[in-house]
């Protein structure tokens, strides 16, 4: 069946592997795409209720066996899950939970790093060819746009280093000041 979306590949700025798009990661249909999620796993603002909403029941119900069984007092941040992707176009969703921003103080940039690490090592554990990423933690968690977006990048260049599997990244961005950011950082 052929989709009907748009295909946001034909805006997308290539850097090797690697897509720039700026627009709606719940357009995005890779393998996965990745959930800025709370640690409760039931959804929420920005992202995440966003793709709670776009994808469906399916992804809460899953959500909750998870939860039940895994982590009843919640995702630990820099974790991540993955789940159906219900109505999404994307095939999973992969949950993790970012760091809120203290300053730097409290191991952000660690935790941070961890949201991308656990989350491409679940790509690899399944096997997947794509992933589109959010900028976690740059919403409501209030980490500084600039510091998420080397991290980001940062992690996802080492992890391609040693995927060859992996065929493409996307990084999604919503405003057009964390897509020069992603840009910026993704020239040097």
């Amino acid at each position: 069946m052929a989709s009907l979306l748009p295909d946001w590949r034909a805006t997308a700025q290539r850097f090797g592997r690697i897509l720039l798009h700026q627009g709606d990661i719940t357009q995005i249909d890779t393998a996965a795409i990745v959930n800025a999620a709370n640690s409760s796993l039931l959804g929420g603002g920005g992202v995440d209720g966003a793709i709670h909403r776009v994808g469906g029941p399916e992804i809460l119900e899953e959500c909750k066996t998870v939860r039940a069984s895994a982590y009843p007092n919640g995702l630990p941040t820099g974790e991540a899950v993955i789940t159906t992707a219900g109505r999404l176009p994307a095939g999973f969703v992969i949950h993790t939970v970012g760091p809120v921003w203290n300053g730097g103080r409290k191991g952000e940039p660690e935790l941070l790093a961890n949201c991308y690490r656990n989350s491409l090592q679940l790509t690899a554990e399944h096997r997947l060819d794509s992933v589109a990423f959010p900028g976690i933690s740059t919403g409501v968690y209030g980490y500084p746009k600039a510091e998420a977006t080397g991290i980001a990048v940062r992690e996802v260049r080492l992890f391609l280093e040693q995927n060859i599997d992996l065929q493409t990244i996307v990084f999604v961005t919503f405003d057009s000041e964390s897509y020069r950011l992603y840009e910026q950082e993704l020239k040097r």
